[in-house]
């Protein structure tokens, strides 16, 4: 049985458009992201993808279309509740930290939802991303690195359902793109949190996602299971896109 076949389904897009004035910048006409799967999303800049984050995680509307999510339909007509937007939670590429505490930031969403008793799981949180001992230090001397780490733990703090990933390792040292990866293949094993992950990087799709799809110019091209979009893509423009061509 192939990944796709075994699993249900946590996102449906169908017919789904964003557009900013007369500039469409998203238009997929069908889309699914498989519960407890990692799914990578590769394409040059400006190809869509930090946009369809933002509809996966409700910050935005679609134009058009509808978003499924775990069997509720959600469109510009009808906004997702926030018990439902509570179950997604987004990592960004420069992360906005509080001027507090390591421990205080991690900590941060659980105060919001009203958690008082948070220290084991902030404590868990900041093992997890190798920082138990900077739990004190001012976010604001942290390197580029271990604010991502910061910002990752988190999220994962929060335990939601799905963990939404914008180019999480861009412009960081080769260890901290080690511990981050490692803490979100963990996650996806250990809890089976669905993660989409936005990179530019196909060597880190190859290592973490089981399926990988390209985005060009705000449409899908093609999204396969890892293996083959790698290795047998079946749109010539995937190929080039492997091999390092410009395909912009």
């Amino acid at each position: 049985m192939s990944h796709s076949e075994s699993r249900e389904v946590c996102f449906a897009l169908e017919g789904v458009a964003k557009s900013y004035g007369e500039r469409c910048v998203l238009s997929i006409d069908r889309l699914q992201v498989l519960c407890g799967e990692v799914l990578a999303l590769v394409g040059p800049s400006g190809s869509g993808k930090s946009t369809l984050l933002r509809l996966l995680n409700f910050l935005e509307p679609p134009t058009s279309g509808v978003i499924h999510f775990q069997g509720q339909g959600f469109d510009a007509q009808r906004p997702a509740p926030l018990e439902q937007r509570r179950r997604i939670t987004t990592v960004s590429q420069r992360p906005v930290l509080l001027n507090r505490s390591v421990w205080d930031n991690v900590r941060f969403g659980l105060q919001l939802r009203g958690e008082r008793n948070a220290h084991d799981q902030v404590s868990e949180a900041l093992a997890r991303v190798g920082m138990p001992e900077l739990a004190r230090q001012p976010a604001r001397t942290l390197s580029g690195g271990e604010a991502q780490r910061v910002a990752l733990a988190r999220a994962m703090v929060l335990r939601p359902d799905v963990l939404l990933l914008d180019e999480p390792t861009a412009n960081l040292d080769p260890y901290n793109v080690g511990l981050i990866e490692e803490t979100v293949r963990a996650l996806n094993r250990e809890r089976g949190t669905t993660v989409v992950l936005v990179t530019h990087n196909v060597f880190q799709a190859r290592r973490l996602a089981h399926r990988v799809g390209l985005l060009l110019e705000g449409r899908l091209v093609e999204i396969e299971e890892v293996e083959r979009f790698f290795d047998s893509p079946a749109d010539p423009r995937t190929s080039a896109f492997v091999r390092g061509e410009m395909i912009y």
